[in-house]
């Protein structure tokens, strides 16, 4: 496609060229954002600080919160983490796919501290997204990508809200569509009990049942080890309050299955109770109400499947 520019930033596509031509920014220590089937994330070279430097300075991101590190496939990520037999059954059940797994640091293992925050783990996944998977394989090399967005604000599920949030901030966006809408899955597995660090897309029962046993969650006062772990994340700056039996006077809605009266100012995430599909709208809808109002009511979601991660979320979204 032709390339055209927006305030220094490049808007690329998908074809070949643009490819190659993300990936030459990223080599030579850019920043690029690109979908993958959760959200749209801000890579860059996880194998240089400086780079990833840059991605901190980016999202005004705590630099004690690691990030994720992409690769192409399981066998770039034993380059990078050691594998117990519950991780192998993880990522042979999962990638590629929403699910990111914290692995104890592997001997030689390329990330760099700064994206690991200083530890001695590595969060790793294998995204499914054809974009995504296109540009690791022209890089090359693990790619830090946390979403594309301002530290603990909503996340970019568009092109269009990376624009809003870093046109002139940061070198190239790659256009596509996101499929699951919400960030993966993160899974501790430094033990030999594995442990939801966070809901995500891949839902707890479709975990637990690989692991023919029930997941630990992490503890409420656990050191951070992966990223999404902040109380107060994901935020817009309207004031959310949640499970809504009604709307108060000058609130907007955020609806679930038709829970609130019809109305202008209310955005139903699925009319027929559909939580993949309330996933899915989750961060676009929430930007909406966000430019327009200073309050929002939620309605009650679901606590099973996706609504998990849907009500984690929320949860942290709503803190102030």
């Amino acid at each position: 496609m032709e390339r055209t520019v927006l305030t220094s930033t490049l808007m690329l596509g998908a074809d070949a060229a643009d490819i190659a031509k993300a990936a030459e920014i990223l080599r030579a220590g850019g920043l690029v954002a690109f979908p993958t089937e959760t959200v749209f994330g801000l890579g860059a070279d996880a194998t240089s600080d400086r780079a990833v430097a840059k991605i901190y300075a980016a999202k005004g991101r705590p630099a004690f919160n690691p990030l994720i590190a992409h690769v192409a496939d399981r066998a770039a990520a034993e380059r990078q983490g050691r594998f117990s037999a519950a991780a192998a059954a993880l990522a042979a059940a999962f990638w590629p796919g929403p699910l990111t797994l914290v692995l104890p640091l592997a001997e030689g293992a390329r990330v760099c501290a700064l994206a690991r925050a200083g530890l001695d783990s590595v969060a790793l996944r294998v995204p499914s997204h054809p974009v995504a998977q296109r540009l690791l394989a022209a890089v090359g090399r693990p790619l830090a990508a946390p979403s594309a967005n301002p530290s603990g604000r909503v996340s970019a599920v568009t092109a269009a809200h990376v624009r809003e949030d870093f046109a002139g901030r940061i070198d190239a966006i790659i256009e596509g569509a996101v499929d699951v809408g919400v960030e993966s899955t993160i899974i501790g597995c430094l033990t030999e009990t594995p442990v939801l660090l966070r809901p995500g897309g891949v839902p707890r029962e479709a975990i637990e049942a690989v692991l023919g046993a029930r997941l630990e969650d992490v503890a409420p006062d656990a050191a951070i080890r992966a990223p999404g772990m902040l109380a107060a994340h994901y935020a817009p700056r309207a004031r959310l309050r949640l499970n809504a039996a009604r709307r108060e006077p000058g609130e907007a809605g955020l609806d679930f299955g038709g829970h609130f009266t019809p109305g202008a100012d209310v955005l139903d995430l699925s009319p027929r109770g559909d939580l993949v599909e309330a996933a899915a709208h989750l961060f676009a809808y929430l930007r909406r109400l966000d430019a327009d109002h200073a309050a929002i009511a939620v309605a009650p979601i679901p606590d099973a499947g996706l609504g998990e991660a849907i009500n984690d979320r929320l949860k942290r979204a709503a803190v102030r």
